[in-house]
């Protein structure tokens, strides 16, 4: 029993053994459960403290978030991979932590009025264009390629992990003191991150040779082009994150207009569902390597949980099912994340990992303000609807080309194609 146990820590926390790894993980654990608190004290200010309950305004400050992402992705790529990677976060989190803290003071002085969130989440969107692919990128400095996937999986399950303390906390600092407190703790949150970032060991990181010169840009573009794996995985990411990972807007309108439930319970939402995620977090974390077969059943049972999730005949049904759901849909991102960091040259995953957070977090711009729309015309169970028809358009597609084409493989053994092989106009 214990040898098992060992066994098990060993392999699940097998990136914990680099010692960069060990305080990025601890300083992004802390500003994760500062992110999810965010999240819900944003979401209710603006459902229940700033509208009636509006699901259109909560899909349009959601997409805001997002709006940059698609159009300076090929450019954040390039800066993440022409500067250091530890340095840009560093910029990057100390101007979120900022933003966050612009915020939390007009809640605090009763200031705040719907068009300043819009304009914190569209600050907020433009800074994560450049944060997210460099943290991203950043694992594959702290690890080597044989951790990746671990690690991969190791940041999710601190997301995860986050996500099941967070929103549960900022549900009752709600209900007891108001949107501010959770706003305030995510501002000071960032303060671990810069801390972890700052502690570390830059001799034991192993950064790639930098690209200089121009044509960078479309290099990546190029790169992703010419790889017809990678394509396919961002087909599927889009439509993940586009029609189905909107539960930030369906749990809300679902909780408040459908069950009639409060902060609280609004809040235990997304506890519950982080549940599975955090399953699938650590299932990811000992998957030594991306599987095909694994992100087709994931992204098939998150088009079966979701319709359920649709149906759902009252709360608790309803917040049970967010379990699978939630497992199910990291299964298909963690898969899709790995197998893009092998499959990429280390001198344009940068590029290559803007690109594909674009599309997981970009195609919110879209997806967002049509789940909103449905939500308020249709009533939020449509919502949940939108998401399972296009999850399983796409789950038919992937499987119509793999019977009439050559079979979609993640090898992470094959080398990938150095970038100066790469047609790109100069």
């Amino acid at each position: 029993m214990a040898g098992g146990l060992r066994r098990f820590g060993a392999r699940t926390f097998a990136s914990f053994a680099v010692v960069n790894y060990r305080r990025y993980f601890a300083g992004a654990l802390v500003s994760n459960i500062g992110t999810w608190m965010q999240r819900t004290c944003q979401d209710w200010l603006v459902l229940v403290d700033l509208t009636d309950h509006s699901s259109t305004a909560l899909g349009q400050v959601t997409a805001l978030q997002f709006v940059a992402m698609p159009f300076l992705a090929p450019w954040a790529g390039a800066v993440v991979d022409r500067f250091s990677k530890r340095s840009v976060l560093r910029v990057t989190q100390g101007l979120l932590g900022l933003n966050a803290l612009w915020l939390w003071a007009l809640v605090a002085t009763h200031a705040v009025a719907l068009w300043q969130v819009y304009l914190f989440a569209l600050t907020q969107g433009v800074i994560i264009s450049f944060d997210t692919p460099a943290r991203q990128a950043f694992v594959s400095e702290m690890v080597h390629d044989d951790l990746i996937a671990n690690a991969v999986g190791m940041n999710s399950m601190s997301f995860n992990a986050a996500r099941i303390i967070g929103p549960g906390l900022a549900g009752l600092l709600i209900a007891a003191f108001g949107v501010g407190p959770g706003m305030l703790v995510n501002a000071l949150s960032f303060a671990a991150m810069l801390a972890a970032l700052s502690a570390m060991d830059t001799t034991q990181l192993h950064p790639p040779r930098p690209r200089r010169g121009r044509g960078a840009t479309r290099e990546g573009l190029s790169y992703v082009w010419h790889h017809r794996e990678i394509g396919i995985i961002f087909i599927i990411v889009f439509m993940v994150g586009t029609f189905g990972m909107n539960f930030q807007i369906t749990n809300a309108t679902m909780a408040t207009k459908v069950f009639g439930r409060g902060a609280a319970q609004y809040g235990a939402l997304g506890t519950i569902m982080a549940i599975g995620t955090l399953g699938a977090a650590i299932i990811a974390a000992r998957r030594r390597h991306p599987r095909v077969r694994t992100l087709m059943i994931g992204l098939a049972g998150f088009t079966v949980f979701d319709t359920v999730l649709a149906l759902a005949p009252n709360y608790y049904v309803y917040a049970f099912f967010l379990i699978p759901t939630g497992l199910c849909a990291l299964t298909v991102l963690t898969c899709a994340n790995s197998a893009v960091q092998l499959a990429s040259a280390p001198q344009l995953r940068g590029r290559v990992l803007a690109l594909y957070s674009a599309l997981v977090m970009g195609g919110t711009l879209i997806g967002a303000p049509i789940v909103g729309r449905v939500g308020d015309v249709l009533g939020p169970r449509y919502s949940l609807l939108v998401g399972s028809v296009a999850t399983g358009l796409t789950v038919a597609g992937v499987l119509i080309h793999q019977a009439t084409r050559e079979g979609l493989r993640f090898d992470p053994h094959e080398a990938p194609v150095p970038p100066e092989e790469v047609e790109h106009p100069e």
